[in-house]
């Protein structure tokens, strides 16, 4: 037998994402509004009870000035129903009689005389009326009946945008062939759900403040309405984003529902979050009193600006003992969550060896993560890129993929016999080059020889008779102290046809703390014909350098 319900609800069979009239592809994205509350379409009575709230449950949006607010008060009103039941319908206890279908009452009669469209009902009722009446079974907890409204409504029409209508109106038990049903809501979700009754008719919503949406947003989840959700989401996007709102949206509620009707804006907040925080040194206090959620958005993307893969090391864990003080929380937070994000076969070495000793890793989890990172690191440059290409539809994919790092990864070859002697390789891609023009520099992570650090840096400058741009590589030492260090080295670069490495720069040098030499025009030409198309020194895009340092004796 056909499935009906995943027919009807199937996010992606005949819904515009932009809920255009003129591009309607479906019945279910007709413009029904003129038969909103009019008993001539309608077939049913629906009975909104309206209860009253805490001080704390208060609308969401009602005294709010800001996104800040509006999730301070739905934090609150949240941990007031926090232990309410959830019936099988996926709807809090209180939305329905009895937990599970909307109640059906036989007494209000099934035939409307007028012609007119019925204007909307409104009871007030007191609180002592709710108490004594046959209604106080129901069980709210701390609330009562202040209101009651009472509309008409189509069944077809609901039951085609909703399955929590669907399911109520096809359930085949007698209640299903009553004509009245009763919900029973909060009071600050009446304005929501009237918005949300009304786009079921008309696809369209007359608030347009972040806040209502954001209540409506909610309302349509709890009823399922995933047409308004995608919708709300939509005008959602279109307003300013800010941090505080990037951040509400990222801790939306989350069911499968949600999950997929709101993805366009969940996806919207992580980019602004990871466009804002990009340079998170610049913005360090900021992104320290970030929550988790806004973390892992900004640690996920491929553009952060960072010296390293090291300093996301180092971020990650003085964010995450900031955070949680709890040693045994922040294991988890650390294995579970925020791991995958540190491209750990991009991390030096001497960084790799600390993660082993790394107390607030499970040593377990540390030791996968730094085997995995070192095997990536033996591989051969064209199997690296193999790996890359076969995680990349995997939840792992960010785990081989290098970031643009302010300080380049470097691969070193060091030899102790008969001489202390390191080989250095350093790629850089054609894009980087041409960033450095006209005058900018870029550095390697830093390596190692004879216990000093060394380091690579490549610059676009004018030759020394400055009558023309050119590409410069050179050596460095980083300071440390008075120490002197006599060094023989020796630039190569691969070069076309044969695609082997070429010496160009031979010298020596004692090096002291700081200090760097080094070739201003490495390759003796003018930086237009270093960067030409046909230029001899990008092989598939890439410069490829090496340097060869040896310890003087």
């Amino acid at each position: 037998m056909k499935d009906l319900n995943s027919d009807v609800f199937d996010p992606t069979a005949g819904m515009d994402s932009d809920y255009s009239r003129a591009s309607c592809s479906s019945p279910s994205d007709a413009d029904f509004g003129f038969a909103f509350n009019d008993s001539n379409f309608s077939d049913r009575l629906l009975r909104i009870e309206i209860m009253g709230e805490l001080e704390e449950a208060r609308p969401d949006s009602v005294g709010c000035t800001s996104i800040l607010d509006w999730a301070r008060r739905k934090r609150r009103r949240e941990d007031c129903k926090k232990d309410n039941v959830v019936d099988l319908n996926g709807c809090p206890e209180e939305q329905v009689l009895n937990g599970s279908h909307p109640d059906m009452d036989d007494g209000i009669p099934c035939d409307n005389l007028d012609d007119e469209p019925a204007q909307m009902i409104e009871e007030l009722h007191s609180g002592d009326e709710a108490a004594n009446g046959d209604e106080s079974s129901w069980g709210m907890d701390c609330s009562t009946v202040i209101k009651v409204k009472t509309l008409h409504i189509s069944s077809p029409i609901l039951a085609a945008k909703s399955p929590f209508f669907y399911k109520l109106f096809s359930n085949g038990m007698r209640e299903s062939e009553q004509r009245n049903v009763t919900l029973r809501i909060n009071a600050s979700e009446e304005a929501a759900l009237m918005e949300l009754l009304n786009f079921m008719y008309s696809n369209t919503l007359s608030c347009s403040t972040a806040l209502s949406l954001l209540d409506v947003l909610m309302a349509a989840d709890k009823f399922e309405v995933a047409s308004c959700m995608r919708y709300c989401s939509r005008l959602l996007r279109n307003l300013p984003m800010t941090p505080e709102s990037a951040l509400l949206y990222l801790e939306l509620p989350s069911s499968v529902l949600m999950a997929e009707a709101v993805q366009p804006l969940t996806d919207a907040a992580k980019q602004y979050l990871a466009v804002r925080y990009k340079d998170i040194t610049k913005y360090q206090d900021e992104v320290m009193a970030l929550p988790l959620a806004g973390v892992e958005a900004i640690l996920c993307s491929d553009d952060l600006q960072v010296a390293s893969e090291d300093a996301v090391y180092d971020f990650i864990l003085k964010w995450a003992r900031s955070q949680y003080s709890r040693l045994e929380e922040r294991r988890e937070v650390l294995g579970a969550r925020l791991a995958r994000y540190i491209r750990f076969p991009f991390m030096t070495c001497r960084k790799l060896k600390k993660v082993l000793t790394c107390n607030d890793f499970d040593h377990e989890v540390a030791c996968k993560l730094v085997l995995e990172a070192l095997f990536f690191k033996a591989e051969a440059p064209h199997r690296q890129r193999i790996i890359a290409a076969d995680e990349s539809a995997s939840s792992n994919r960010r785990f081989f993929i290098e970031r643009a790092y302010k300080y380049r990864p470097v691969k070193v070859v060091e030899f102790d016999c008969p001489r202390q002697q390191c080989v250095v390789y350093l790629d850089l891609k054609r894009e980087e080059c041409t960033n450095l023009f006209p005058s900018g520099r870029v550095y390697s992570q830093a390596f190692h020889l004879g216990g000093q650090g060394f380091f690579l840096s490549a610059h676009c400058n004018m030759d020394q008779q400055s009558s023309f741009h050119c590409f410069g590589l050179f050596l460095g030492m980083q300071e440390k102290g008075s120490v002197s260090f006599a060094v023989d080295y020796e630039f190569a670069a691969r070069s076309k046809p044969t695609e082997e490495f070429v010496s160009k720069y031979k010298g020596n040098y004692t090096f002291t703390g700081g200090k760097a030499v080094g070739y201003r025009n490495l390759f003796a030409i003018p930086w237009t014909s270093f960067m030409a198309e046909d230029s001899l020194y990008f092989i598939n895009g890439v410069l490829h350098l090496r340097a060869e340092l040896t310890i003087r004796p």
